[in-house]
């Protein structure tokens, strides 16, 4: 089975949450595909060297530090983008926490904002300013945020991550409506087991077996690949899914299925 290779040669790309995970994955593969990146973290050593690896293998990337609850750092990096490069095409906002391990009752309201301003004002803050980006430039382009299967089956003690992933859903689909009459395309993709950092740190805090978690998440007992989120991302940012928008694309090994 051939890979689904799309070209983004002449576009500008904008990623967050790049400094390791999907996020990374994204940007790297934007990157490879001939796009021209700006990628964004809070994470600098994470994030300098994706963009590192990106140039290493001849992509055109630039890091910028930028904490995606804050209004001030998402627009001057997007500012950066259009500055350096002249437009806004595509944009990944995969920027995310999850730290909970306590019952609804237990949780304290720090964590709840926190979870909220990273996960769900991010994307919004990200949103508005990709959007206004693209709209000015007048060419169109494509959006993809990261929501979560948990946007639809929520797992054990994880109430305001799941709140936060039900959040970027709707906001997909509102900004689908509100934006796809102007050429602005958004979708969400909804990742399931994927091998990340945050994955393993959750199930180490929760002190879970990594076999019976991939076993429970999926239907082929393993987990997903970053580069797998990747792929969707891609697609839905082409030219090859021109008519979908406002969709949750699981890529989940069937986990919503079962």
């Amino acid at each position: 089975m051939g890979t689904f290779t799309p070209s983004f040669a002449g576009d500008v790309a904008f990623v967050t949450g790049a400094a390791g995970g999907m996020g990374r994955a994204c940007a790297l593969a934007f990157a490879a595909a001939g796009a021209k990146v700006l990628l964004c973290d809070v994470n600098d050593a994470g994030g300098e060297e994706t963009a590192a690896m990106a140039v290493a293998a001849g992509g055109e990337a630039v890091y910028r530090r930028a904490d995606v609850s804050s209004a001030a750092d998402v627009e001057a990096a997007v500012g950066e983008a259009v500055a350096r490069w002249g437009r806004l095409d595509c944009a990944v906002n995969a920027a995310a926490i999850e730290t909970e391990t306590v019952l609804l009752h237990e949780a304290t309201e720090e964590s709840w904002d926190r979870m909220q301003a990273v996960n769900l004002k991010g994307t919004f803050l990200c949103l508005k300013y990709e959007l206004a980006a693209m709209l000015a430039a007048g060419n169109g382009g494509a959006i993809v945020n990261i929501a979560s299967t948990n946007s639809f089956r929520p797992q054990p003690h994880q109430t305001a991550y799941t709140a936060s992933k039900h959040g970027v859903l709707g906001l997909t689909r509102q900004a689908a409506i509100d934006y796809a009459p102007l050429g602005v395309r958004v979708n969400a993709i909804c990742p399931g087991g994927i091998d990340t950092p945050m994955l393993r740190g959750a199930m180490e805090r929760r002190g879970r077996d990594p076999q019976d978690v991939a076993n429970r998440l999926s239907l082929i007992g393993r987990f997903g690949t970053p580069e797998e989120i990747a792929a969707a991302a891609l697609w839905l940012c082409s030219d090859s899914s021109s008519y979908t928008m406002g969709h949750a694309l699981a890529v989940d090994a069937g986990y919503l299925a079962r």
